[in-house]
């Protein structure tokens, strides 16, 4: 792919999520599981959210199982879990792969866009979070130890 705006993922139930209408959004992309020891952090994505939704910013989850088995449920249940016990409304994708031979497009193209430490592309763990700015240019990464609140300013700043 040569841009974020040509991405495609797939939502829960087969629909296609079109990156082209992220035109002049700022989006953030976290990959997410129900049963990680940072799940806590989904509260902090959807206050980061609530807080600036309004000004053109997004955030994607991407549910992934692929880290200790901390994401077994089905989409359904994934999107049950996020909205009763963490009041998530930003938009949740169908459960896929960040790494190896079957990592989704999206997840591939974020990381040949911005490495980790050490040059590294994988990600390591849940809850790895890539800022896009209004371009559709990959500006940050981040690890998993990093919450939403300690990356408030920075989003704030590409607002």
């Amino acid at each position: 792919m040569s841009s974020f705006y040509s991405l495609k993922a797939q939502k829960p139930g087969g629909q296609i999520f079109d990156f082209a209408d992220l035109k002049g959004k700022t989006v953030l992309i976290v990959n997410v599981a129900s049963q990680c020891g940072f799940t806590p952090q989904y509260k902090g994505l959807q206050e980061l959210y609530t807080k600036y939704q309004d000004r053109d910013f997004v955030i994607l989850g991407f549910p992934c199982n692929q880290f200790g088995g901390q994401e077994p449920e089905n989409d359904a249940g994934i999107e049950k879990f996020c909205t009763l016990n963490h009041g998530v409304t930003f938009p949740l994708m169908k459960k896929s792969d960040v790494n190896g031979d079957n990592t989704n497009e999206v997840y591939r193209w974020l990381k040949d866009e911005k490495a980790g430490i050490l040059g590294l592309t994988r990600i390591k763990w849940n809850f790895e979070k890539f800022l896009v700015n209004k371009e559709g240019v990959v500006v940050n990464r981040w690890a998993s130890t990093t919450t939403p609140a300690a990356i408030d300013a920075e989003v704030a700043k590409l607002l």
